[in-house]
């Protein structure tokens, strides 16, 4: 199957706070090749020709909102060993992980600006 998106650019106040915690928290997503660009911190999904990729850059201006961007888990086990590992990488407000249901399993976090994330594996679509 296609890939159905491409890529996200997350906007942050403070690069360099934010470096700490994306440079840590993106290879155990997965994206695990690091993009020099100037301004950036950017991480690629492996493998060949172009990739889904994760951008963070400077916005001093920039107010979180209630936008949450959720990272998908293969397992829940999985969901569990991310989330033990979220405080330490300096991740705010920390809820979970648990069910939302019996076929949703999440953790939910904020980046160090303020951006809500999140860590989740499901077992059933949406219908």
């Amino acid at each position: 199957m296609p890939r159905l998106f491409d890529h996200v650019d997350l906007r942050v106040n403070d690069l360099a706070v934010a470096g700490l915690f994306y440079r840590q928290l993106l290879p155990l997503l997965g994206f695990t090749v690091s993009v020099d660009i100037p301004g950036w911190i950017q991480f690629e999904a492996p493998g060949a020709g172009a990739a889904e990729f994760f951008g963070v850059t400077e916005d001093k201006t920039h107010r979180p909102n209630h936008s949450r961007i959720a990272f998908w888990a293969e397992s829940v086990e999985r969901v569990n060993e991310l989330a033990a590992k979220l405080d330490a990488l300096g991740a705010q407000k920390i809820e979970g992980p648990s069910f939302e249901s019996a076929t949703y399993y999440a953790v939910y976090f904020d980046d160090p600006s303020g951006n809500p994330l999140e860590i989740v594996h499901r077992t059933q679509r949406f219908e």
